[in-house]
């Protein structure tokens, strides 16, 4: 199933599995009284309609194997090339990391650590509860750090691409850790918007970091 979400300037985003990405662009063709316009770009592919509508596809793992010939077929193409994909999952209190393979997880390790979260209390309560609660977000971060270092940073030679998800405050943390710039430096521009970090929520985002994000846009 395609997960849609609003974007910026209007339109909407839908993840699309590579299988299902030719007959996609088939029905947004129809919908739109046929395709008049494609480009095709190392980082993306843009499908113009003849009623002015768009469809933007992000290239996962840029750059596109084969810029040439036709756009979609080039694209489906690229997302059959055999890739190893790191799968960095993180939220304050839990994180879930694991290599994937063609959508399927074959490494992973999960793991929780309690940070309460914010109390209403206020005066010298407030403060000792906010400072109980950093060490236990820190403590967190730290159980994440080690993990990623373990699982991931330990394969980074094998790995092609690194996928993250969560929360963005949480991952910057995480990548100012210098242990961890060799995993951060091959990190793709999207990040995936997930819940708490479950090993079913890793399942989901293998399948989601070998689906391909199009931006739709309706005319005007």
């Amino acid at each position: 199933m395609s997960k849609a979400r609003a974007v910026a300037g209007g339109g909407r985003a839908v993840e699309v599995p590579a299988e299902r990405l030719s007959g996609w662009f088939d029905r947004f063709a129809e919908r739109h009284g046929g395709v008049t316009r494609t480009e095709l770009g190392p980082s993306e592919v843009v499908v113009a309609a003849a009623d002015g509508a768009t469809a933007t596809a992000a290239v996962p793992f840029p750059p596109l194997a084969e810029a040439t010939g036709e756009p979609v077929a080039a694209l489906v193409r690229h997302l059959a090339l055999p890739r190893r994909v790191g799968l960095l999952l993180v939220r304050l209190g839990g994180h879930s990391v694991g290599v994937a393979e063609a959508g399927r997880v074959v490494v992973s390790r999960t793991d929780r650590t309690l940070v309460h979260g914010r109390s209403a209390a206020g005066g010298w309560s407030q403060k000792r509860f906010a400072r109980r609660r950093e060490g236990q977000a820190r403590h967190a971060l730290d159980a994440a750090a080690r993990d990623v270092a373990e699982v991931l940073g330990a394969r980074v030679s094998e790995l092609d691409a690194v996928v993250l998800g969560g929360d963005h405050k949480a991952l910057e943390t995480l990548r100012a850790d210098r242990r961890l710039a060799p995993v951060f430096a091959l990190a793709q521009p999207r990040v995936l918007d997930v819940p708490d970090p479950r090993r079913v929520v890793l399942d989901e985002a293998a399948t989601r970091a070998f689906s391909v994000e199009i931006v739709v846009r309706d005319p005007d």
